[in-house]
């Protein structure tokens, strides 16, 4: 089993940095002795993380980079220098009925959550394997265990976000490499990216704390741990479709799981956002 990476002295990478889940990620990374790169859309949103680590008297740089564009990661990639923690964090969410979605809505979606994986990881990933060490984490959902109305565009890409992760742990196993993946799928996150939603059973099925996430992120790819689903609960999904449909989707009805989007509202300017600018919440 591959080893984790110690942040102290390493250099992270995070997508969609600038806000929620990624700030704080970035921000904890610096806390614990990283060199934190940060991409994301608006300018003004990495920049100010990067002045939040700076003044903590650490080490940061912020980079305008649309994920969704190949040549403008391959670019960014090559300035970065070495990389030997990438997080693929950024995200965007519609939260509309598939009839109501736009055709631009839908292709942003897939251009952001899943090929700017592909992007992103390929400009970086040589260089650890090189190097022989290193961690690639991709932030998926518990929306990409199960599908979940108002997210046909969402859950579908989170499920695609969840294979990649998964065939690529079995490249880097099989070509023994030394660089470690960890996937990390969470339930709802109070990072704004879903306000509205609601969960039926807050016990069961918080929602999550992006601090606490975070945290939890961080010390995975210490750890050299593999994948992280919060809360415990959601692990329960897989072995639930072991159930006959009809069963399952009671099961899901029962947990509320299909209700969860009925109010939401997202962030306010997140229609307006360009593509790659924002990062991922969860779920």
């Amino acid at each position: 089993m591959t080893g984790g990476t110690r942040l102290a002295g390493s250099t992270v990478l995070i997508t969609g940095g600038g806000s929620g889940l990624g700030r704080r990620m970035a921000l904890e990374a610096a806390r614990r002795g990283a060199r934190v790169l940060i991409w994301d859309l608006p300018a003004a949103s990495g920049v100010q993380v990067r002045d939040e680590i700076r003044s903590a008297g650490g080490a940061a740089e912020a980079e305008t980079v649309n994920v969704a564009d190949r040549d403008a990661v391959k670019a960014a990639a090559a300035a970065a220098g070495a990389v030997d923690v990438l997080i693929n964090n950024a995200g965007v969410v519609t939260g509309k009925l598939l009839l109501d979605a736009g055709d631009e809505d839908i292709q942003r979606t897939f251009d952001v959550n899943v090929l700017a994986l592909y992007w992103v990881t390929r400009a970086v990933l040589p260089g650890m394997i090189g190097r022989g060490r290193g961690t690639v984490v991709t932030v998926a959902s518990a929306a990409g265990l199960v599908g979940v109305a108002r997210q046909t565009d969402y859950s579908a890409s989170k499920f695609a976000a969840f294979g990649f992760n998964e065939s690529l742990r079995a490249e880097l196993r099989a070509g023994t490499t030394g660089v470690n993946t960890l996937v990390v799928c969470p339930y709802y996150i109070d990072t704004g990216m879903f306000d509205g939603v609601r969960t039926r059973f807050p016990r069961l099925l918080p929602i999550l704390n992006e601090e606490a996430v975070a945290a939890k992120v961080l010390d995975g790819i210490e750890s050299g741990r593999r994948k992280l689903v919060l809360p415990p609960l959601v692990n329960l999904v897989p072995a639930a479709r072991l159930l006959p449909v009809g069963a399952f989707d009671r099961l899901m009805d029962v947990l509320g799981i299909n209700r969860t989007m009925d109010r939401f509202t997202g962030r306010p300017a997140e229609a307006a956002e360009t593509p790659g600018g924002k990062h991922d919440g969860g779920s």
